[in-house]
């Protein structure tokens, strides 16, 4: 049943809709981009016509074009941006989590940037305090390219070879089976960030 589903999903839908979520999340909008990069990788690894290359490409050009947007939206609001942000984010956007991340960015630069898209609340923060804190938008559109490129590619790539992996040895398992063992994954996986998240 679900198998079927799945040879049912249109791979153009797959791609658009990474793109998206990433490019969203991106721009500054809390939504889970990397939740959706690797179901969209496990995805392709049991669909034919899903291609882990095109998932790849859609993700990187949602980082790049997501984050691009949040700089024009953090030249253009500036610093109360983030004042707009955290009444509407209170979780994601505390004057704490904002502060941390400022000093990371005063401290690193172009590096903050690149090294920020595998960090999730840097990777939304990236743009629109890059642009607050006077960043070059030429500094700041290599290191997110390439900060985009290699967090989507890896990802991407590390999942989908994860999940050919599992397939052969899932064999003989059922989708149930599989299902539950994944949801028990990111229970654990959001249990533990929840722990060592400051209160």
């Amino acid at each position: 049943m679900l198998t079927e589903w799945l040879d049912a999903v249109p791979p153009l839908l797959v791609y658009v809709a990474v793109g998206l979520v990433i490019g969203i999340e991106s721009m500054g909008i809390p939504l889970p981009g990397e939740v959706v990069l690797v179901a969209a990788a496990l995805m392709a690894s049991h669909h034919d016509g899903v291609s882990p290359l095109w998932v790849g490409v859609a993700a990187s050009a949602g980082a790049i074009i997501g984050d691009t947007a949040g700089y024009a939206l953090g030249k253009r609001f500036g610093p109360r941006i983030f004042g707009w942000a955290g009444e509407k984010f209170p979780s994601h956007f505390s004057q704490d989590k904002v502060g941390r991340a400022q000093a990371l960015f005063e401290r690193f630069g172009a590096w903050a940037v690149f090294f920020g898209r595998f960090v999730a609340l840097l990777r939304i923060l990236s743009g629109p305090l890059a642009a607050t804190m006077g960043m070059h938008y030429g500094k700041f559109l290599l290191a997110n390219a390439a900060g985009g490129i290699a967090w989507a590619g890896g990802t991407t790539a590390a999942v989908y070879f994860v999940g050919e992996a599992a397939e052969h040895y899932l064999a003989e398992f059922s989708w149930i089976a599989l299902v539950v063992v994944l949801l028990a994954v990111v229970g654990f996986s959001v249990r533990a960030r929840l722990r060592r998240s400051p209160r």
